[in-house]
């Protein structure tokens, strides 16, 4: 499964993909508003099940890498997770490489899964959940025409220490 633009692609994960998704969830300056750094052993199981299998009907992320199609570089990842069947959405979580960063390639990222999201697999709504303190990710779900929900208290560990997140939505209808 292959979703692209001019600039970059998105791809399912492959085991050639272990590398880059280990670094990022094993680094502290990449999980500080996200979750406390991995385990090896912890990146290898979340890995193993980000490589399953994935249809309409599963509750697992359908995960993928973003990679520069003038390069062959990976430079992130972004996946999406149906979470309610029923009523059609799904959640939308991005990670991008600090060398990466600040070029507009989470946005693009973002606008293919969004676009896929509700074109080819007809969800109503997407969610993202973000560190009140990580401005970047929630200034461009904001962009994306996301809108804060609720702010969600003591929601997350990281590091030991509680931090609220917010809840963003987009609803089809909105885009």
């Amino acid at each position: 499964m292959k979703i692209s633009n001019s600039r970059i692609k998105l791809a399912k994960f492959v085991e050639a993909d272990f590398n880059i998704f280990a670094d990022m969830r094993m680094c502290p300056e990449m999980m500080e508003h996200i979750y406390t750094p991995f385990t090896l052993e912890e990146v290898k199981q979340q890995f193993s099940a980000y490589l399953a299998p994935w249809d309409k009907s599963s509750n697992d992320w359908l995960s993928f890498s973003i990679e520069l199609i003038s390069s062959g570089e990976k430079v992130g990842n972004i996946g999406l997770k149906i979470k309610d069947h029923e009523s059609k959405v799904a959640e939308v979580g991005f990670m991008i490489r600090k060398q990466s960063q600040g070029k507009g390639i989470a946005s693009e990222a973002l606008s293919l899964a969004k676009n896929f999201a509700f074109n080819d697999l007809g969800l109503n709504k997407i969610e993202a959940t973000c560190s009140t303190a990580n401005q970047a990710s929630f200034s461009l779900l904001e962009k994306h025409g996301f809108k804060q929900e609720t702010v969600l208290k003591n929601n997350s560990v990281i590091n030991g220490k509680s931090v609220d997140d917010f809840l963003y939505g987009l609803v089809k209808q909105a885009i």
